[in-house]
């Protein structure tokens, strides 16, 4: 074990500055830690931002990616950049001894060394690792299953799609070119809904350019295992959202389970088998696992019991929000938490780093309260769903309300800019739909050329114990 130099950074004679720890670059990081090197005086604190990867996500935006619709890089905010009076250090925290008031992290470069993890010292933690995708022990989705949560898996996805469609246009198998044009969603909360409507939307464009795949020889199906999709949205507009999509010839499998994807099958709990090469899974998420390598109270499901102050329940200078934390709403009936989303999650992080500043001045906290606005899901181009302020709206308006809700979020006005450029383009010229699934293996061609025989890529992770049902 290495421990890392974390100097004071004081004068001599004068008091030492505070230092916070931030761990996770997500929503709740990203702006916790912007908002913090906004609000603090010079030399009051030092603020160290441990997070696996140099950029924060903006996760609406990924099925808009996946869809073309949005560059990948204009979807991430890079960290270093907006963060410059911060510290950034590219890790993953693997264990946080809070007593003693130190994180163990492991970087890039102490695996090139070797030396075990690096121990970094902090007065003051902020923990928001967000949350991972929630999967079961099912037959065959660790080796054929696809998740839809990072900007990396939206473009494979994407290219994913397009190939299919490739196989399906070239092969003389009918068997093959089936399962190839088969596409198996599982999960009807935004994520698979989203996903599935606006890559739905982008291969029923694509195929024009095939002379013998049509949208109609494409069978999506959605498998939700409650009774109801996009409960976010009410009864009334998730209703709809069904109607709408079986209006698109997709197949939703309502009060239904994947049970099996072993052999590229899709086996469902109504009995149905659908021969498929792909397999979406978007079926919730679960609290990150470094949250159990902590001596931090949790609730039952595994998140951090907090308070309405975003404080870590019971614990001294100890904070949280996001995915991470269970925080009590306090806009609603007693014993309800703030949903784990975006629209909590923004607003958290601005009133956890004004209460950490407020902390350090000995000033009164301010408790987080924020009633639920509603919610907005676009279902492909032009096409969407929309609950905000007890206001229903579907297609053409639901979607603008969405493009224009998310807009206003994306973070730094650069971005802004670049999506709202990349969308008036994509109104005048068409879509792309160029797979580049080379990318996920850029070595290969030159390995051939070298003489070799390119690698397969490395297996895919056993999946986590079970947490939850599916849906």
């Amino acid at each position: 074990m290495v421990k890392a130099a974390n100097s004071r950074g004081a004068a001599p004679g004068t008091p030492p500055r505070t230092r916070i720890l931030v761990v996770g670059g997500g929503y709740v990081g990203m702006y916790t830690a912007l908002r913090l090197q906004r609000k603090l005086r010079a030399g009051e604190a030092e603020v160290t931002v441990v997070t696996p990867e140099p950029y924060m996500t903006y996760q609406p935006f990924l099925p808009e990616a996946a869809a073309g619709s949005i560059s990948p890089r204009h979807v991430v905010v890079p960290l270093r950049r907006v963060l410059g009076r911060c510290r950034i250090v590219i890790g993953e925290a693997r264990h946080i001894d809070h007593a003693k008031r130190t994180a163990t992290v492991t970087t890039l470069a102490t695996d090139e060394e070797g030396t075990g993890g690096v121990e970094i010292e902090y007065d003051e933690l902020v923990l928001a690792p967000g949350s991972i995708s929630r999967t079961l022990p099912i037959p065959g989705l660790a080796d054929y299953g696809i998740g839809f949560k990072t900007v990396e898996e939206a473009i494979g996805l994407r290219n994913h799609v397009i190939e299919q469609m490739d196989i399906a246009s070239s092969t003389r198998d009918p068997a093959i070119r089936d399962a190839a044009l088969t596409f198996v969603f599982v999960g009807g909360g935004y994520a698979g809904v989203e996903a599935l409507g606006e890559l739905e939307d982008m291969a029923r464009y694509a195929a024009r350019y095939y002379h013998n795949v049509k949208p109609e020889d494409m069978k999506w199906v959605l498998v939700e295992a409650s009774d109801r999709i996009l409960p976010e949205v009410g009864p009334e507009m998730g209703v709809y959202t069904i109607r709408e999509l079986r209006r698109r010839n997709i197949d939703l499998r309502l009060e239904t389970r994947l049970e099996s994807c072993e052999d590229r099958v899709a086996v469902l709990s109504d009995g149905t088998r659908f021969p498929t090469r792909t397999v979406v899974w978007t079926a919730g998420v679960k609290p990150h696992p470094i949250l159990a390598a902590t001596d931090l109270p949790k609730n039952g499901r595994g998140r951090l019991a907090c308070t309405a102050f975003l404080t870590v329940e019971g614990v001294e200078h100890a904070w949280a929000a996001g995915d991470a934390a269970a925080v009590p709403d306090i806009t609603a009936e007693a014993g309800r938490e703030c949903a784990p989303n975006a629209q909590h999650a923004v607003r958290q992080a601005k009133v956890l780093a004004d209460n950490l500043v407020a902390s350090l001045r000995g000033e009164l906290l301010t408790e987080y309260a924020h009633k639920y606005a509603g919610s907005v899901a676009s279902l492909g181009l032009h096409k969407g769903v929309a609950h905000i302020y007890g206001r229903k709206l579907k297609g053409y308006p639901a979607w603008f309300m969405h493009r224009a809700y998310h807009l206003s979020r994306v973070p730094t006005f650069n971005r802004k800019m670049r999506v709202l450029a990349e969308w008036s383009l994509s109104g005048l010229f068409k879509r792309e739909i160029v797979s580049l699934g080379s990318l996920e293996h850029p070595r290969a061609e030159f390995e051939l050329a070298a003489g070799g025989r390119p690698k397969d890529p490395p297996p895919r992770p056993a999946p986590n114990p079970p947490q939850d049902s599916q849906g």
